[in-house]
């Protein structure tokens, strides 16, 4: 396997060049005419890359400035026409990732923009996938009742522990039902469905999302415990989804040593590209991973990894990566 240090320079100019992230605050505004599409906010896992406390060789690199710092896996589901903006999952990178929604948006003139987004769907309650939700307070961007979406568990947690609970006192945000397999409708063709994940679920339970455009369909799960704990199969909830973005945090085990693999809730991206091969191959499926571990060598451009993940007709999704629907 290619070295991390070697990998990142070779592939760190690259992936600048080919992001509109590193520019969006001077991204010209989408056109209202234009479909609904997904663009993906963040691919790394919780820890974020750099990795907290981190003293891997990758996350050295982006703290010395010679690999681009990437951010915690969300999405952006964007209504062009109404200029209205929905977020999967609120995370602890929330404040690059609104900015990188100023294309999509009707922006104050020197004044904070109360209303940055207009709704928050949310997976589950580990610290990537909700944390961001404390900017929505009084404290920074002090919205007023966002709709967030929730389920009854989730919900129970966000309003009955603090500072989350405040969130909801105070009217920042307005916690929404989120019913499994129900269709919740955004505009004309446009609409997103929640369905159970298995997956660690200490503080709430676990959610993926269907996401349904006048075209075209797009699954999330960033989040999940391996594919033989599914019931319905991950083959039958693809039944006929367009592109799918999945759990690729770990490509194998030999990353994390000295750890019981047994224990690793997460499926290893050749698993995932062994049950998915026939689809993709035969062009009905584009599939992509997110929520990349730290130590995911697929992470970098010209790694081995990454090279065979694409030989096969899969892809690592990208910051600032679009999906019209």
């Amino acid at each position: 396997m290619i070295g991390w240090a070697r990998t990142i320079a070779l592939c760190c100019a690259a992936v600048l060049a080919c992001s509109a992230w590193a520019t969006h605050g001077q991204a010209e505004p989408v056109p209202t005419e234009r479909g609904p599409f997904v663009r993906v906010l963040g691919t790394v896992q919780d820890g974020g890359l750099p990795h907290a406390a981190c003293e891997h060789a990758g996350c050295r690199l982006v703290r010395e400035g010679r690999a681009p710092k990437r951010f915690i896996s969300s999405l952006a589901l964007v209504l062009p026409e109404t200029r209205q903006v929905y977020l999967f999952d609120a995370t602890p990178d929330l404040r690059e990732q609104l900015d990188a929604l100023r294309d999509v948006r009707t922006l104050p003139i020197d004044r904070v923009d109360r209303a940055p987004v207009d709704g928050v769907f949310l997976t589950h309650a580990h610290i990537g996938h909700y944390l961001g939700l404390a900017f929505f307070g009084f404290e920074a961007v002090h919205t007023t009742a966002l709709p967030v979406w929730a389920t009854p568990r989730m919900s129970r947690f966000l309003s009955t522990n603090g500072p989350w609970s405040q969130l909801v006192e105070t009217g920042n945000i307005a916690l929404r039902p989120l019913p499994l397999d129900r269709a919740v409708e955004l505009a004309a063709g446009v609409s997103v469905a929640a369905f159970a994940v298995p997956h660690r679920d200490e503080l709430s339970d676990t959610v993926g999302f269907r996401i349904e455009g006048p075209n075209r369909s797009l699954i999330f799960v960033p989040d999940t415990d391996k594919w033989a704990t599914w019931e319905p199969s991950l083959l039958e909830r693809l039944t006929g989804v367009d592109v799918a973005l999945l759990d690729g945090s770990f490509f194998s085990a030999d990353e994390l040593p000295g750890r019981d693999v047994t224990q690793i809730g997460h499926p290893m991206i050749g698993r995932t590209m062994g049950l998915l091969q026939e689809r993709v191959t035969a062009g009905s499926l584009e599939a992509f991973f997110i929520h990349l571990n730290h130590s995911n060598p697929a992470l970098l451009a010209d790694s081995a990894e990454r090279r065979e993940i694409e030989a096969r007709g899969f892809a690592v999704a990208q910051e600032g990566q679009e999906f019209g629907l």
